[in-house]
C-alpha cells in the first residue's frame, strides 16, 4: 500500500515512519511512504503558498495553484490513481469503519492543510475525502496524518507480527480492550486475577469478554448502542443498569 503526503513540513514525519512497526513494514515493502514538500509547486521565489482570505479575517489560507498542481504532478507518479483524503476537522471521524475502507484502497494521497485551511475550490474539486481523528483543532495536518498512516498500515496483511493482535483490540466489535497484566502476579500488594492464572481458557475468554463490556459500559457507553453484542450480553448489561438505577430503601 502507498502513501503520498503533501505537506509543508516533511521533516516532522521522520520520527514516527523511522521506527517500530512502521519502519518495519516500510522496510519490508508492505507499504510505501512518499513525502512531497507543497512548497516546490510553489511559483515565485519566496515559494508562497498562502495568501489573506477574501472577505478579511484572520490568518491566512493555502492557495489552490499549489494544491492542484501538486496533485496532478504526484498522481501520475505511479498507478493506481490515488484517493486524495484532506486531513480536516470537518470531516468524517476516523474510526474502525473507516480505515477498513481506507485499508482497502490501494494508494491514498494525503493533503496536509495549514493555516486557516485550504482554499474552498481545492476542497470541492480536489479532494476525494475529508478525514478527521477528533473534536479537537491542530496546528496543522501533518499529526493526523501520522495517525490515519499508522491506523491503516496496522491493517496490512503481514504488517503486525501477530494477526490475532488484531482480533481483540479496543473498538473490535464495537467494544474497549480487556485489562491487561503480566509479571509479577503480585506488585506492591495488588494481584493479578486469580481467573488469569488459572490456565482454564474458556473462564479467562469469559473473564476477558466481560471485562470489555464493563469497561466500554464504563468509559464509552455510546458504543454499546452499536456493538455486537449477543441478547444475553444485552439483557445482562440491562441487569446492571437496573440494579444501578435502583433507588436505596
Amino acid at each position: 500500500m502507498r502513501f503520498d503526503v503533501l505537506t509543508l513540513f516533511p521533516g516532522m514525519f521522520a520520527g514516527p515512519l523511522d521506527e517500530s512497526i512502521l519502519r518495519r513494514a516500510r522496510d519490508a515493502g508492505l507499504i510505501e511512504v512518499v513525502l512531497h514538500d507543497l512548497r516546490g509547486w510553489a511559483t515565485d521565489r519566496h515559494r508562497t503558498v498562502d495568501d489573506y482570505p477574501f472577505g478579511g479575517g484572520a490568518g491566512m489560507v493555502m492557495k489552490p495553484e499549489p494544491l492542484f498542481d501538486a496533485v496532478e504532478a504526484i498522481q501520475p507518479l505511479v498507478e493506481p490513481h490515488a484517493t486524495v483524503v484532506l486531513m480536516t476537522p470537518q470531516g468524517r471521524r476516523l474510526d474502525r469503519a473507516l480505515v477498513a475502507e481506507l485499508v482497502a484502497v490501494p494508494r491514498l494521497l494525503l493533503v496536509c492543510g495549514r493555516y486557516e485551511g485550504i482554499d474552498e475550490r481545492a476542497r470541492e474539486h480536489l479532494v476525494d475525502l475529508e478525514v478527521s481523528v477528533g473534536d479537537v483543532v491542530v496546528s496543522g495536518g501533518e499529526l493526523p496524518a501520522m495517525l490515519l498512516i499508522d491506523a491503516v498500515a496496522r491493517q496490512v496483511p503481514g504488517v503486525l507480527g501477530s494477526e490475532e493482535s488484531l482480533d481483540e483490540e479496543s473498538f473490535e466489535d464495537g467494544l474497549l480492550e480487556y485489562p491487561q497484566y503480566t509479571r509479577p502476579a503480585e506488585f506492591r500488594g495488588w494481584a493479578v486475577p486469580d481467573v488469569l492464572l488459572s490456565g482454564h481458557h474458556a473462564e479467562i475468554a469469559k473473564w476477558r469478554r466481560r471485562q470489555r463490556l464493563l469497561r466500554t459500559r464504563e468509559r464509552r457507553p455510546d458504543l454499546l448502542a452499536v456493538a455486537e453484542l449477543t441478547p444475553a450480553e444485552r439483557a445482562w448489561l440491562a441487569t446492571l443498569d437496573a440494579t444501578e438505577s435502583k433507588p436505596l430503601d
